[in-house]
């Protein structure tokens, strides 16, 4: 089972570098370039939406949510584009480049925690 969970964490790792890739590829149609950079970002985040603390919640996107996102971008990426970006991710990593991180997308989560905070402020006050 150990080695299961270690095969899939490295198939997400993959898939959410070939979305990195496929986000900024020409030819990615546009609605599938923003699902696809939105989802990098928030993969490639320092910072979680939910943080990892909260009980149950905490890990809910990283094991539900954003699998279930990448499944569905990957569909909607053409195969020759998609294989090109799986190409690259595989010489990425052969390289040892490591995972890069996003901080667009930390300062997005931020700003979602900040707007957050503020209208519990406001609701409370």
């Amino acid at each position: 089972m150990w080695q299961r969970l270690k095969r899939w964490a490295k198939a997400l790792r993959n898939d959410v570098m070939t979305l990195w890739f496929a986000g900024r590829h020409p030819d990615t149609p546009l609605a599938a370039k923003l699902l696809a950079l939105g989802l990098a970002a928030y993969a490639l985040s320092p910072i979680d939406l939910i943080p990892d603390f909260i009980p149950v919640l905490g890990y809910l996107d990283e094991i539900v949510l954003l699998p279930i996102g990448i499944y569905f971008c990957l569909k909607m990426i053409p195969a020759r584009v998609l294989a090109e970006c799986r190409a690259r991710t595989e010489q990425w990593f052969e390289e040892k480049r490591g995972k890069p991180r996003s901080w667009m997308g930390a300062a997005v989560i931020g700003a979602i925690w900040v707007v957050g905070m503020w209208g519990v402020w406001v609701l409370v006050r």
